[in-house]
């Protein structure tokens, strides 16, 4: 473990878990990262762009609440309402002094406040007029996500602030728009500012909701009952004002011969960054992690090692937390860094032992895994394989005490034995609840102490 905590640098910390012994000809390694913030944004870190006087005691933060204002927003009529509540009650959670502006989306996106194409500094005025502003929203017209996040990215880009997010909550699929036209919306989008994504209801599609919160490296759920939203959003915001320490970067080095297999988080939740790789120097790579605030992540490496003979050792990765420098000119700081290793022994009992955490996690990505699988088993037909995987499922729920996927699972199936994976099809399946699974089965626990 290594911990950089002068009084200059965000306080991050690095721990790996790894077997680093491999059998004779072994050429994979598995580590566990844990990287844990302490709040550098106030602990003595680095004041944040955006923070000062004109923005709080605390780091700038640039918020824009895309509040989904299509046709289907009026059944039942109270959905509409209750939007409008929950954007208020995130407009009540900002702190003073938060850059914030409001989108209404439809098959194009509107300024409802400030507007001018500006963000306005969050104070009890401007708190006010906003709340004033969502009491014309109603519901008339398309849904065309990827011109929401647009104009949002509009609104956050010129903003002088250290954290720069969006929230959007959408109740239908996205239909007036092609697919690939919200593609290149979050490809525009991705690492500009992060975004929560909430489905309302059940007439959204799941892959979209998520997939917008993946791009953007936000959270989804599912609020199925629109009375719920209010509590929802004011525990999203209530997140987004703890973030202290923007666009840290997981930095993977390896030494020559070496393979990266994959990146993946692994917790809270499962999250492949592999692909999102930018090449940062000879033989190094960054992977976007997004926002920090008093918080801890896991992560799964995997690296592809060359052979070597009994007894030999090597560095198989240096896994670093780098911060950009703010102004995009100086140097990335290291905050704090680990190393992954590599032994070839003989030792059966040594090279044949898998760490725990290594475990732990590789079970919780499958579970994720098999709950999609299953759950796209069952809409196709495939009951003898819906059943299959979601037994599947359980039997790794139960293993990991994930107690609750375990009990989102059994709304799906009739658990006869989770120990061993039997499990039963329900006949009938609220849709909320195959709904609120699918969208939740990323979401996991951490290593058992």
């Amino acid at each position: 473990m290594a911990n950089f905590s002068k009084s200059n640098v965000p306080q991050f910390s690095v721990e790996v878990y790894q077997n680093a012994f491999l059998p004779e000809g072994g050429r994979e390694v598995n580590a566990i990262v844990t990287v844990t913030s302490t709040g550098g944004g106030t602990t003595g870190g680095i004041p944040l762009a955006g923070s000062g006087p004109a923005y709080g005691t605390g780091p700038g933060a640039a918020v824009v609440l895309m509040v989904d204002c299509s046709g289907s927003m009026d059944y039942p009529p109270t959905k509409m309402r209750n939007a409008r509540d929950a954007t208020a009650a995130a407009i009540d959670t900002l702190r003073e002094g938060t850059l914030f502006a409001v989108v209404a989306g439809t098959h194009v996106a509107r300024e409802v406040y400030p507007g001018g194409g500006r963000l306005a500094v969050a104070d009890t005025h401007t708190k006010a007029l906003a709340k004033d502003a969502l009491r014309g929203l109603s519901a008339g017209g398309g849904t065309a996500i990827g011109t929401w996040l647009r104009l949002a990215d509009r609104l956050l880009g010129p903003a002088d602030a250290g954290i720069r997010h969006g929230v959007l909550l959408t109740d239908g699929r996205n239909e007036h728009e092609a697919p690939e036209d919200l593609r290149a919306a979050l490809e525009s989008c991705a690492g500009r500012f992060t975004c929560d994504a909430r489905g309302v209801g059940t007439d959204w599609e799941v892959k979209e909701v998520t997939g917008i919160a993946s791009a953007l490296l936000g959270t989804a759920d599912i609020v199925a009952d629109p009375s719920g939203l209010a509590d929802d959003f004011t525990r999203m915001m209530e997140n987004v004002m703890g973030k202290e320490v923007a666009d840290v970067a997981l930095r993977l080095w390896t030494p020559v011969g070496v393979e990266i297999r994959f990146v993946k988080q692994v917790a809270p939740s499962v999250a492949d960054l592999t692909g999102r790789r930018t090449e940062a120097g000879p033989r190094a790579g960054d992977y976007p992690t997004g926002s920090w605030g008093d918080e801890s992540r896991d992560y799964h490496v995997c690296v592809r090692v060359p052979q070597a003979g009994i007894g030999q050792e090597m560095l198989a990765a240096r896994v670093s937390l780098i911060l950009p420098d703010p102004s995009g000119a100086g140097t990335p700081q290291t905050l704090s860094q680990g190393l992954v290793r590599a032994v070839w022994t003989d030792d059966m009992a040594a090279s044949t032992s898998i760490n725990p955490q290594v475990a732990h996690y590789t079970g919780q990505a499958e579970l994720a895994q098999v709950i999609q699988q299953g759950l796209e088993a069952r809409k196709s037909g495939d009951f003898d394989g819906a059943t299959a995987k979601l037994g599947r499922a359980v039997q790794l729920a139960s293993a990991s005490g994930n107690q609750d996927t375990a009990r989102l699972l059994s709304k799906v199936v009739d658990v006869v034995d989770a120990a061993t994976g039997t499990v039963r099809l329900k006949a009938k399946v609220a849709e909320a609840d195959e709904m609120t699974l699918e969208t939740r089965s990323t979401k996991t626990v951490r290593v058992k102490k």
